[in-house]
């Protein structure tokens, strides 16, 4: 499995289309999955690991962790319609899926990979998404918008985490809520590496 393989399968999986404005469901397109992943898995931070997709939607992170050799997946979505379709997308068996919110999980995971609410709708639920990553495991992979960079930064300090990178990227959002005019949004978003501070 090669980065442009992992891309090709996540862009085979059935998306999400009943997405709810309030839990700001924007789908992550397979091409920038495949990037974040790849990150992860030549980081060491995928093969053989217990990885947690909080907020799974359709289950693309979960999948393709699984796809490059975790141990275990656990897959989280207070959304069941979201996660009936994950279920659905995946054929491996060592999974867990849990509908509930993210903030009831407490499981130990090695590496969390999410791309959670950015925040818009709902004040802090990206904040709540980082927190529950921050304790119940050691790295962390994770999309927001490019300017919680000082929250971030902030956030890490106080939970004894260190930012390892943050990748600019653009991300194209399709037109997905009643109220989008356009059929397609450019958000300004960072990706975000995060370990615990040894």
């Amino acid at each position: 499995m090669n980065k442009k393989k992992l891309a090709i399968e996540l862009s085979k999986l059935e998306k999400f289309e009943n997405v709810k404005p309030e839990l700001e469901q924007y789908p992550t397109d397979s091409e920038l999955a495949a990037h974040i992943l790849w990150n992860a898995f030549m980081q060491g931070d995928i093969e053989n690991k217990i990885v947690a997709d909080l907020g799974c939607g359709n289950g693309i992170f979960g999948i393709g962790a699984l796809l490059l050799g975790a141990k275990l997946v656990y897959f989280l979505e207070v959304d069941g319609e979201a996660l009936d379709v994950a279920i659905k997308n995946c054929k491996f068996e060592n999974v867990h899926f849990r509908k509930m919110d993210v903030l009831e999980f407490d499981e130990k995971v090695d590496t969390v990979v999410m791309n959670p609410p950015f925040g818009v709708q709902q004040e802090h639920a990206d904040k709540n998404f980082l927190e529950k990553a921050m304790e119940i495991s050691d790295s962390i992979y994770s999309i927001h918008k490019i300017e919680s960079k000082m929250f971030i930064e902030k956030l890490s300090k106080e939970n004894d985490f260190k930012v390892v990178g943050i990748e600019h990227k653009e991300m194209i959002l399709k037109k997905t809520m009643k109220f989008h005019k356009s059929e397609k949004y450019h958000a300004s978003v960072g990706i975000w590496m995060l370990k615990r501070k040894l």
